[in-house]
């Protein structure tokens, strides 16, 4: 290691930026086909179907990619794992701004979306690297990021998209990634010494087949409308690989993921708690960027293009950082059960305004703002949960695990959001009282959530 990469890593404020920049990196990426399928159809020529999946396979990507890179950066080659995987990102980011066609922007947003998983890899360098209280401080931050990071992407890719066209906001993808790359190069310390294992890869590739079937099925909206009974049939077929793997991960010697771990009371309900709190975060956060940009010929809605709802997620991220600094600091004073149910408690308030009162477009904003609180205090608090009952040596593999749940529970959140309003439309847009039935399900969603938190064994932190 260089004298300057060995003063950067004796630096703990240093090194804790940049291990937030990757995470913020993970988001922005993420969110960056959102905002441009319509641009995308346009400058590729291809339907609104087709350039959905600019968005679709680079979450699929990161789904897969997560828990193979957990177990890959448990070990003492973490820092190699990192490298290629953000140049992996690099390649990618250059192959969306290449006029390349369609086929390759696709390959480039795999790719992309294959570094999502990294953000777990970084809050195994806080824990291993940090002093305990710039530790838990990291680590909050870094699972807002994966969220609430997102309203830094949408306004700036639709920004861009609109001055200077697609390929500039995928410009962007290509800068972060560059220079989240060359920090990493100096910034990124070596793991401790630990042994090393063997990658299961009949279980990530049990795993690859599975997560992508589930996922698909759960957010292809199209599918359960006109064809439930392939949907059923495809998300059976899902749940049954995903049960034949985790009786293949129990017998492995060097599993994917430690299930056993898994098993733990505190993790199952972190976990449980996760995926049916994203449902209800998920489901009110599409409502609102959705309603907003609804034209008013609908009889409602705002008709905001994309950088205009992009600045509506401003207050997201906003209220969502500040939400996940402030944590850290609770978390011995309330405890984790507390933390949480606040959190949730604050989801719900959101769902409840935006149920009652829409007509302005200062309350869907104060909704969306509300929601942002709540979804950063939340993914802040279940880190505390996780890693109070998991050694530090499984720290990666274990976050991915509560990423890929949190995934499901988004994707589901997503779909069913679309199914309520699909099933109030007439014409083009659905009525609004599909908005205020979806809000109120939500609502029924969130208060599910909350009575889980309460009669779960969420384990408080004894530290």
């Amino acid at each position: 290691m260089s004298t300057r990469q060995s003063a950067l890593v004796q630096s703990p404020g240093m090194l804790a930026r940049f291990l937030v920049f990757v995470g913020l990196v993970g988001a922005v990426i993420g969110s960056l086909g959102a905002p441009l399928i319509t641009a995308v159809a346009e400058a590729y020529d291809v339907s609104l179907a087709a350039s959905q999946w600019t968005l679709t396979i680079a979450l699929l990507a990161g789904a897969v990619t997560t828990p193979v890179l957990g177990r890959l950066g448990s070990g003492p080659r973490r820092r190699t794992v990192v490298l290629v995987m953000l140049a992996v990102e690099v390649v990618g980011s250059l192959l969306t701004v290449i006029p390349l066609p369609f086929a390759f922007l696709l390959v480039g947003r795999a790719l992309q979306g294959s570094g999502i998983g990294l953000i777990v890899l970084m809050m195994a360098v806080a824990r291993d690297h940090l002093d305990e209280q710039r530790a838990a401080r990291t680590i909050a931050l870094l699972s807002v990021a994966s969220t609430a990071g997102i309203g830094i992407g949408y306004p700036l890719s639709g920004l861009l998209t609109d001055v200077a066209g697609v390929r500039a906001a995928y410009g962007l993808g290509l800068a972060i990634t560059a220079a989240a790359f060359a920090a990493a190069v100096f910034a990124l310390p070596q793991a401790p010494d630990r042994p090393s294992s063997r990658l299961d890869v009949r279980g990530a590739i049990l795993l690859a087949i599975a997560l992508p079937a589930l996922l698909l099925v759960i957010g292809d909206t199209g599918l359960w409308r006109h064809h439930a009974g392939l949907a059923v049939a495809i998300l059976v077929a899902a749940l049954l690989l995903l049960i034949g793997w985790t009786f293949l991960e129990v017998r492995t010697e060097s599993p994917l993921v430690d299930i056993k771990l898994l098993r733990h009371p505190a993790v199952a309900a972190a976990n449980l708690v996760m995926l049916t709190g994203g449902v209800g975060m998920y489901l009110l956060f599409s409502l609102i960027t959705r309603y907003v940009q609804t034209p008013a010929a609908a009889g409602y809605g705002f008709g905001l293009n994309s950088f205009q709802a992009g600045l509506v997620l401003v207050p997201f991220s906003l209220l969502g950082f500040a939400a996940g600094r402030l944590i850290p600091a609770w978390r011995d004073r309330l405890g984790a059960r507390l933390l949480l149910a606040a959190s949730t408690s604050v989801v719900l308030a959101a769902f409840v305004l935006f149920a009652l009162t829409r007509s302005h477009l200062v309350e869907p904003i104060l909704a969306i703002g509300i929601l942002g609180f709540g979804v950063g205090a939340f993914s802040a608090a279940m880190p505390v949960v996780i890693l109070a009952v998991t050694p530090p040596a499984e720290t990666a593999s274990a976050m991915s695990v509560n990423a890929v749940v949190r995934s499901v529970g988004f994707s589901t959140g997503s779909a069913l959001g679309g199914l309520i309003l699909a099933t109030h439309t007439t014409g083009v847009f659905p009525r609004e009282s599909g908005y205020g039935a979806a809000a109120w399900i939500g609502v029924a969603a969130t208060a599910v959530t909350l009575l889980i938190i309460a009669v779960l064994p969420l384990k408080p932190v004894d530290r």
